[in-house]
């Protein structure tokens, strides 16, 4: 789907809508009806969760023009005029009838005597009848172009088009489970942004990291026992890992990573379960290595994640820079004063936490993944009561290496999992308007949507947008949740409850009308 750029467009409509009845003036040039978008969508007697508040607002009109929010109000008119006199000066002037109504109207634009032009705009009605309208969700750490059944399979097994097939299923899948942004923590450059930016393939934005950096024997080093140091494995070749030993190394890896089309950067800065080599507890970088990473980050107007698991490292990391803590499992109100001071943001994978996890095939098949991730549990036993005492501003993440349906029935776990521990109302921001935060610390050139907000619902924002039936601040089952991960039966493509899927002003799911 090509981006189009409507900004002077939707300057002079927001211009209209802001007014009552009289004149004003707009920036921009005159445009000539042709550049106005031939339909609006307006969305009739909606509750709104805004990603935000804690209180749906009720009986709500929200229209949509173009790719944006751009009328949040009660009882907006389905039709009405407007007209719009052309000057050749650096301004433009909008008279407003009393009459005017922003939706179902006819634009009239006037040159002096010059010329005349009309339009007639359509509206497309969706009658809410009191449904819930939500922000599009948002997956924090996400890693569509591994697919499974095991980590270290992509050095020895899975080809290039495995990994791209997988990538698309998992996309679309993620949209359609009501997803319409993830932020790809490690494995995807911009071709799969650019392909679903295009209308090649559906699926959410995607803000990609592109190769994970860490050290030889790190949570980033999947080559086979014989791989040879400094020479490149699979992984490496197609950008998906990066083995990065030193500052000058990490300088290079990372500014490789901005100019294959990353939005932020990701470091493993903790070792892992599903690697070889490497004890989770492990201090993969030195403090002169991991502010290289931040450095070059802070260079493109970025930021930096890190892959962190113990407390002394999570703090080491913050006190380095990094902006966003993955897993973070070593958690507790120390580190979370830090995260305030430093406006850092944390995304922990709940799912860590149930004990199906030593079944899956990338913990159960790898020995010495099953090893440590039982050592692992007991050692993270305090999170959940740490987060609850002294909350920051955590993220949603299911962090899924496997196929589309596997990861569908964790996504859904995760989602149950969040409302158990903290509450429906805190994981719905988790899922909305954190992840719109964590996005827009990409920075004016960084990021590839930077037009509107993200994970909102507010005039200005992206129209991103879920219908949903019933109320999730009081049964979060209805944003298509699961109580069983392990032995579940594969989900629905979409949850009959999300009615609706807009993406960016599109519709991807309309079961309304």
């Amino acid at each position: 789907m090509k981006r189009r750029n409507w900004k002077p467009i939707i300057a002079t409509l927001a211009l209209v809508l802001a007014l009552a009845p009289g004149t004003g003036v707009a920036q921009d040039e005159g445009k000539k009806a042709g550049d106005y978008p031939d339909e609006v969508t307006l969305f009739k007697n909606v509750n709104i969760f805004d990603g935000v508040s804690e209180k749906l607002m009720t009986g709500y009109d929200v229209m949509v023009v173009d790719n944006k929010i751009h009328k949040i109000a009660k009882d907006i008119p389905t039709s009405g005029s407007y007209e719009v006199e052309v000057t050749t000066r650096e301004e433009r002037r909008v008279n407003v009838p009393s009459d005017w109504a922003p939706a179902g109207y006819t634009i009239t634009l006037k040159d002096g005597d010059l010329k005349t032009e009309t339009k007639q705009v359509k509206v497309n009605v969706i009658e809410g009848g009191g449904r819930t309208m939500t922000p599009g969700f948002i997956d924090n750490h996400v890693h569509l172009a591994l697919a499974g059944p095991t980590i270290p399979a992509h050095e020895v097994q899975n080809t290039w088009e495995d990994i791209a097939v997988n990538a698309v299923t998992m996309a679309e899948m993620y949209l359609m489970q009501g997803f319409t942004t993830v932020r790809d923590a490690g494995g995807q450059n911009a071709g799969f942004q650019r392909a679903i930016d295009a209308g090649l393939i559906k699926g959410p934005r995607i803000y990609p990291s592109a190769a994970f950096i860490g050290p030889r024997g790190g949570h980033s080093d999947f080559q086979p026992f014989t791989g040879q140091p400094g020479k490149d494995g699979q992984m490496a070749y197609l950008n998906l890992g990066r083995e990065a030993d030193g500052v000058d190394a990490i300088l290079k890896a990372a500014r490789n990573n901005f100019r294959q089309g990353a939005s932020q950067l990701k470091v493993m800065q903790s070792g892992g379960v599903t690697s070889a080599f490497d004890p989770w507890e492990m201090d993969a970088y030195t403090d002169a290595e991991l502010k290289a990473v931040v450095d070059v980050a802070n260079a493109f107007g970025s930021y930096a994640m890190a892959h962190s698991y113990r407390k002394p490292l999570m703090i080491k990391a913050l006190n380095a820079g990094i902006k966003s803590l993955e897993h973070g499992f070593g958690y507790d109100c120390e580190v979370g004063e830090l995260m305030k001071e430093k406006g850092a943001y944390i995304t922990t994978n709940l799912t860590a936490f149930d004990p199906g996890l030593l079944d899956i095939p990338a913990v159960r098949d790898v020995p010495s993944s099953f090893r440590k991730a039982k050592s692992a549990q007991k050692e993270f036993a305090g999170y959940l009561d740490n987060m609850r005492e002294c909350p920051v501003k955590r993220g949603f993440q299911v962090d899924c290496v496997g196929t589309a349906v596997a990861c569908n029935i964790q996504i859904a776990y995760e989602k149950h999992l969040g409302a158990e521990f903290f509450g429906n109302h805190t994981t719905l921001v988790s899922l909305t308007s954190v992840g719109g935060e964590i996005a827009a610390m990409t920075g004016d050139f960084k990021n590839p949507y930077p037009e509107g907000k993200l994970g909102v619902i507010e005039e200005g924002a992206y129209a991103d947008i879920l219908v949903i039936d019933g109320n999730p601040l009081e049964d979060i089952s209805v944003i298509g949740t699961g109580e069983k991960w392990f032995g579940a039966e594969p989900r629905p493509v979409s949850p009959e409850t999300i009615r609706i899927i807009m993406k960016d002003g599109k519709f991807y799911k309309n079961t309304l009308n």
